[in-house]
């Protein structure tokens, strides 16, 4: 079965339906938690080549997160056996990718690891302690500017120490009172956006996007969107948090319906951040560049 690339800006969160720096989480239903699409085949082939070769960039946990991994493992299978079936074939000791017939097989592996190679997400375990929420254990290919090896086992807090305006803020207090406080059976989703200058999944170094509009801007450019999840694991009680990237070329929204509400929103967004903010997504020596690019989508123009 040959399944067609996902059409280009699947989630718009640019569109004002979110803002940057914002907690922005929604609910959603469990149909929804996970996100298989037609680059299924092609994410998870750079998952099992990630980590085949890089594996300590990818993959850590704790030594006692077994049971936990173990739990997030059986919530994948059951959630896709339920809802995904088109994608994927669930058995007792394996499970099938449709597309290409490849087998995942349930043990021998990190739970957490197997669990990751069955979808796009990626899937991060965070365990409550004394000083709130800590990274536990991850199976992260596709970081956004951040490093697995540099974040593990740290708290909330220094996971976002260099995130402009979350610790010490509303949006910091807010989101450890939702962990707090998210419930079993609970399932909830955010957006980030950002703009990178390739189409690589794996980005775990940090970015500074430099182009000039005579140069076509918007052709060097990729929107990347990320979404997000939350829920809580009902045996150990850890939180689950999840990670699908989806990753555009820019250039691409000329053609897009809707662009100008769209070009419009994502430049509306772009002037809106402050210096630590466009200092963070890498974007301080581009924005007006890619602002004027925008509005000339934005207004029709050639």
């Amino acid at each position: 079965m040959t399944r067609q690339p996902s059409p280009p800006f699947h989630h718009t969160p640019y569109d004002g339906t979110s803002q940057p720096f914002t907690v922005g989480l929604k609910p959603i239903g469990e149909e929804g938690w996970l996100e298989p699409d037609p680059l299924l085949a092609k994410h998870l082939r750079e998952k099992n080549r990630l980590f085949s070769e890089h594996l300590e960039t990818v993959f850590r946990a704790e030594v006692d997160t077994t049971p936990a991994q173990q739990e997030v493992l059986d919530l994948v299978k059951e959630n896709l056996s339920r809802f995904h079936q088109e994608t994927h074939r669930v058995g007792d000791d394996a499970v099938e990718i449709a597309e290409t017939g490849e087998r995942v097989v349930l043990s021998g592996s990190p739970p957490l690891m197997t669990a990751a190679r069955l979808v796009q997400e990626d899937l991060v375990l965070m365990r409550p302690g004394p000083d709130g929420y800590r990274l536990a254990a991850a199976a992260l290919c596709f970081p956004s500017s951040w490093s697995l090896a540099e974040k593990f086992g740290q708290s909330m807090t220094g996971i976002h120490d260099n995130v402009p305006g979350f610790n010490g803020s509303r949006m910091g207090m807010m989101v450890a009172r939702i962990f707090d406080n998210l419930k079993a059976g609970q399932f909830l989703e955010r957006f980030n956006w950002s703009i990178y200058p390739d189409g690589e999944l794996h980005h775990p170094l940090p970015k500074q996007i430099r182009v000039k509009i005579d140069d076509g801007a918007l052709a060097q450019l990729f929107l990347r969107v990320e979404r997000q999840t939350l829920r809580r694991l009902p045996g150990s009680g850890d939180i689950l948090f999840t990670i699908k990237i989806h990753h555009d070329p820019l250039a691409a929204l000329e053609a897009q319906e809707g662009r100008a509400g769209l070009a419009e929103g994502l430049r509306t967004q772009l002037l809106a951040l402050d210096a630590d903010q466009l200092a963070y997504k890498g974007l301080v020596a581009t924005r007006d560049d890619l602002a004027r690019a925008l509005e000339k989508i934005s207004l029709g123009k050639p």
